[in-house]
């Protein structure tokens, strides 16, 4: 029978608590870097480094903490809010890749030949599985990811052209507007949905943000003149690092 006496916490509970302090005190500051797992196992009593790496990964998921890919730990520190422009005739209506309001550079991934999923090809306007260059784009600000974009074109659009690739050919980096008036297809609207999530695991690791902290996901979809979508993309925003400003024209009415 159970004595009435409550079960020691998990080590890595224990080692996440000493964390918690070491960052509340100002022992570990903003910006600093953690020393290895092993290092930290022996200054926490001998625990594993599976130990330390949960209690590290605990942390990072209340967004105390943030991993740098091929660099270390670090004390999370607060970050600048920034301010993304949707206007039009900029920013989502523009002929370059880069949305209004980001001044940084960017990282991209292009795979072609992409079956589309049910949801893309219903926004396409074409069969599910039909082949797709699918490209990712990680969006960069003092060299940290700030915000993800990922983009999905028809290749019966563009297959066989110089522009098939979004970043390669002679006109990376300009955009989709730019690239599809290349091979003769004028972009005459664009449509976007935004909707508020939570970032989920795998995009908190690509931004250093916490789990299940807010996000705008902007559905962005280009169309050409005959209304045909060339372009759909959706753009991750994390709400603690961007304000979404719309600025748009009001008409006049005609005498």
């Amino acid at each position: 029978m159970a004595d009435g006496t409550s079960a020691s916490p998990a080590p890595y509970l224990v080692v996440a608590d000493v964390m918690r302090a070491r960052i509340a005190d100002g022992t570990w500051p903003p910006g600093h870097r953690l020393p290895s797992r092993s290092v930290l196992g022996r200054d926490f009593g001998g625990v594993g480094e599976n130990v330390v790496r949960r209690a590290q990964e605990l942390l990072i998921d209340e967004g105390l903490l943030e991993g740098r890919a091929g660099s270390g730990t670090y004390v999370r520190a607060s970050r600048q809010r920034h301010t993304l422009w949707r206007t039009q005739g900029s920013g989502s209506g523009n002929n370059a890749v880069a949305p209004a309001g980001f001044t940084g550079t960017w990282e991209a991934d292009s795979e072609a030949k992409v079956p589309a999923p049910a949801a893309i090809a219903a926004r396409l306007g074409i069969e599910e599985g039909a082949s797709c260059v699918r490209t990712a784009y990680e969006f960069l600000l003092q060299h940290r990811p700030v915000l993800l974009l990922t983009s999905w074109e028809p290749m019966a659009i563009t297959s066989g052209s110089v522009i098939v690739l979004p970043e390669g050919g002679p006109l990376a980096g300009r955009g989709v507007p730019a690239r599809m008036a290349h091979i003769g297809i004028e972009v005459s609207r664009v449509r976007e949905v935004p909707s508020p999530i939570l970032i989920d695991r795998e995009q908190a690791h690509l931004l250093g943000a916490p789990v299940g902290s807010r996000a705008t996901l902007i559905e962005r979809t280009y169309y050409d003149t005959s209304g045909r979508a060339v372009e759909t993309a959706d753009l991750l925003v994390p709400a603690n690092q961007w304000e979404i400003t719309y600025d748009l024209p009001v008409g006049l009415p005609q005498p």
